[in-house]
């Protein structure tokens, strides 16, 4: 497939490059910032992309969505990445989408499907319990209760936890940590009693929270899927969240490295601006060729996924991986070119590095993706 978007996909990016460039720059992230906002985001913001169609993106239009597919979600959360723009877009118009549209039942679809779409709930997926993605280690207990399940466990690492209305939960109801079968999806609401939702504070100033389950009562409704066979389809849900990770993170290392440029080509020694020291000029060109190779291998992701390729999560795999290894290089290269002010506050390069960091762990870093293709190919 070609790696070229076509009039439609060029147009959704221009518009979403110009609304953030004005209301959703780097100045705006750091107001909120500032502000100490507990939620991470601007609601009222958040209210206006959805006006403009972006969190009904990947919903069908008889669900009051676009389905514009990931590729527009991709180039969305790209102009997001250059912008630090920080809103639910991920966690709720692409997981759990995603989720809703490959698993739920009609009724779910039409409760939650058309208040994602007109920006009237939010969601967060609650999979992990470690310090490091692991999926099929779920601990989580779910335990039949009656004509429902009865859920005791906790979850760590949730983005957008602490303002999500409904959680997508991962549950073990039968097996032990590490099997891949025996995995349930349950869809939790975020009042439900003896559920203890804990923010937790970011390097990046995003919203992230521990949760705890203390015996939460669901009812059979709530499963998400198949009880026991959650696993397939929580793949699919993480992989496009993965994509989209990796569409953020190429945009921000696209504009880390302009920052860059411009900083280098700006900041004089000796007399003459530093951009033209061979060794600068050589290192840059490395961090070019990596950044293009990364934005690459993003769209290629993105195709797959809305072609639903029988391969595509190897190729978001391979996105997830090396977009994480590349936006941190920008990041670091970045800070370092600007040298001893790139580590204050007075530069916007550092905020970047920051957020790269988190976004390269989550839902697996380099080393989890690499050890995935591997076992799957038989290495």
């Amino acid at each position: 497939m070609p790696l070229v978007l076509n009039d439609d996909q060029q147009m959704l990016r221009d518009a979403a490059s110009g609304y953030l460039a004005e209301n959703a720059s780097i100045n705006s992230f750091r107001e909120l910032r500032d502000s100490d906002n507990s939620d991470g985001f601007s609601h009222q913001l958040w209210q206006e992309m959805a006006s403009m169609g972006w969190a009904g993106i990947l919903v069908p239009e008889e669900f009051g969505g676009s389905g514009f597919g990931h590729v527009g979600a991709g180039l969305i959360a790209q102009e997001m990445g250059k912008h630090l723009t920080a809103s639910p877009f991920m966690a709720t118009a692409v997981l759990a989408a995603t989720g809703l549209l490959d698993l739920g039942s009609q009724a779910q679809k039409e409760q939650h499907l058309t208040a994602i779409a007109a920006g009237k709930s939010l969601f967060a997926l609650a999979i992990d319990e470690a310090r490091k993605h692991a999926p099929e280690k779920t601990m989580l207990q779910a335990v039949r209760s009656g004509n429902g399940f009865q859920l005791t466990g906790r979850k760590s690492f949730v983005a957008d936890g602490g303002v999500a209305d409904h959680f997508i939960v991962a549950a073990r109801t039968t097996g032990k940590p590490g099997d891949h079968d025996g995995i349930t999806l349950f869809l939790v609401p975020a009042d439900a009693e003896n559920l203890t939702c804990e923010k937790t504070p970011m390097v990046d100033s995003r919203n992230v929270a521990r949760l705890e389950f203390d015996g939460v009562l669901v009812t059979a409704d709530a499963v998400l899927g198949e009880v026991d066979d959650g696993m397939s389809g929580l793949n699919a849900i993480l992989d496009a969240g993965r994509a989209c990770l990796a569409a953020e993170m190429s945009g921000s290392a696209e504009q880390a490295f302009a920052m860059t440029l411009s900083y280098i080509n700006e900041r004089k020694q000796f007399g003459v601006p530093v951009g033209s020291f061979q060794a600068l000029q050589h290192r840059a060109a490395h961090l070019h060729t990596e950044i293009e190779m990364a934005k690459a291998v993003t769209l290629a992701a993105l195709q797959a996924l809305d072609a639903r390729e029988e391969s595509a999560w190897k190729t978001v795999a391979i996105a997830k991986a090396k977009v994480a290894q590349v936006a941190i290089l920008a990041a670091q290269e970045g800070t370092q070119m600007h040298g001893g002010m790139g580590m204050t506050d007075a530069f916007d390069i550092g905020l970047y590095l920051k957020r790269v960091r988190v976004a390269a762990e989550l839902f697996g870093d380099a080393s989890f993706h690499g050890n995935r293709l591997a076992e799957q190919l038989g290495f």
